[in-house]
């Protein structure tokens, strides 16, 4: 009778706890958002150190209007994989490319094109992509511009990057454009709203290449099987897209891509 009697009070004071927890929580879902801190204009640290970017915005008001307590993870995106599976983090919202994976997340419908560019110094003397012979290219690690210089199954892109002295590999962009500008490589393969931000930081010491290598769409990836999650993001999404709220963010942060659903 003893041990059923401190079995129960056990139990008791355990559900007590997770109220006490629940309580001071607010009772809110928590909504873990991993991304690239250094990918603006999707998701970045801006000037006063605090994380912005058109993705986070918008998760930001996907869980203010689900009354979700959002919690932003800047991930290293060679290990979001691994995050993801083990639920460290709920979903990869970040400029994260469908194609090629489709089959490999749960996603919701693409909400921006984009496009695989090349950026040069203007000085370059680099103007088409045939340029790019003997060059060294830097690109961000498990990137779209990487799989897309080195898949198989794009034969023309492999065959381009069979040309070049070295595809180099960097962490992040602005790794990518300061060897850029130091001149440790000659080009950058990358997303061209990327791209276009960073011309626009930086000055017009750099430019865009007028050949895309390849055309893309981003999604938001979740856990494959997770529809449940996914479904309430995308409900919540099509609503921002319907109020007007999508407009004024991609107007805010130069998304030229950004897809408006039925």
């Amino acid at each position: 009778m003893k041990k059923t009697i401190l079995k129960i009070t056990a139990l008791v004071f355990a559900a007590a706890i997770i109220c006490i927890a629940l309580v001071s929580c607010g009772g809110k879902k928590s909504f873990v958002v991993g991304f690239d801190a250094d990918f603006p204009p999707y998701g970045y640290i801006d000037e006063n150190g605090e994380y912005t970017g058109f993705d986070i915005e918008l998760a930001r008001e996907v869980a203010k209007r689900n009354g979700w307590d959002i919690k932003l993870k800047p991930i290293d995106w060679n290990a979001k994989d691994s995050l993801l599976s083990s639920g460290t983090i709920d979903c990869i919202w970040n400029g994260f490319t469908m194609n090629g994976r489709e089959d490999k997340y749960t996603w919701t419908k693409a909400y921006v094109d984009n496009s695989q560019v090349v950026v040069v110094k203007s000085d370059s003397g680099i103007s088409s992509l045939s340029d790019l012979a003997g060059k060294t290219v830097a690109v961000q690690s498990d990137s779209s511009a990487l799989s897309i210089l080195t898949d198989k199954e794009n034969a023309e892109m492999v065959a381009l990057a069979a040309t070049f002295a070295k595809l180099k590999e960097y962490g992040d962009y602005n790794a990518a454009f300061l060897a850029l500008e130091s001149g440790a490589v000659d080009a950058i393969a990358m997303d061209i709203g990327v791209a276009k931000y960073q011309i626009s930081s930086r000055g017009e010491g750099y430019k865009q290449l007028d050949t895309i290598l390849a055309s893309e769409q981003y999604g938001i990836g979740f856990a494959l099987g997770n529809a449940e999650l996914c479904d309430a993001v995308s409900k919540t999404l099509s609503e921002i897209m319907s109020d007007g709220t999508y407009d004024k963010l991609a107007e805010k942060f130069g998304i030229d891509g950004a897809i408006k659903w039925n």
